[in-house]
């Protein structure tokens, strides 16, 4: 049996409060929380959603501050992806040049990416030309400056989503 509404004359909708299992509020009544709340299962998340600081000055917006896609792949000989999100395929272009495709589109290519590499060099974006809302150009510098392939190659997406 399903818990329906709390008011102030009692529970309504429920004859053993034992046998409640949720609470349903509509966006007009709001429900407001204090104490830990355990939340299990799968629950969707609004594009509204905020969240406090850590220092309680100031509300952010969750949805906004999360990374949309990330990638963690081999960018030497057969290069492979180690793990990843929001990402369907890689592709080798030459040396130390790649191709991340976005497996859900970017809303516009203007969009944030942040790169790292290991083992002789770093990784930065190609031209900005090259990204466009499906795909993320990576390129690769050895540790003489020159292009290259490294053993690890990662990025990071933030902006907003199609």
């Amino acid at each position: 049996m399903a818990l329906t509404k709390i008011g102030k004359e009692g529970i309504t909708g429920v004859s053993n409060s034992a046998n409640a299992t949720f609470l349903t509020a509509t966006s007009a009544e709001g429900v407001t929380l204090a104490g830990t709340l355990a939340v299990t299962g799968v629950h969707t998340v609004g594009t509204n959603a905020i969240y406090t600081s850590e220092g309680g000055a100031v509300t952010q917006n969750l949805v906004q501050g999360l990374g949309k896609s990330w990638i963690n792949f081999n960018g030497t000989g057969t290069i492979a992806t180690r793990d990843s999100l929001n990402v369907t395929s890689i592709t080798d272009n030459a040396t130390g040049d790649y191709y991340v495709t976005i497996a859900n589109d970017m809303a516009s290519v203007n969009y944030s990416t942040t790169t790292a590499g290991r083992v002789g060099g770093g990784v930065s974006t190609n031209d900005a030309g090259e990204n466009t809302v499906t795909r993320l150009a990576l390129g690769a510098l050895g540790a003489d400056g020159d292009r290259g392939d490294i053993d690890t190659v990662c990025a990071t997406v933030h902006g907003d989503l199609a």
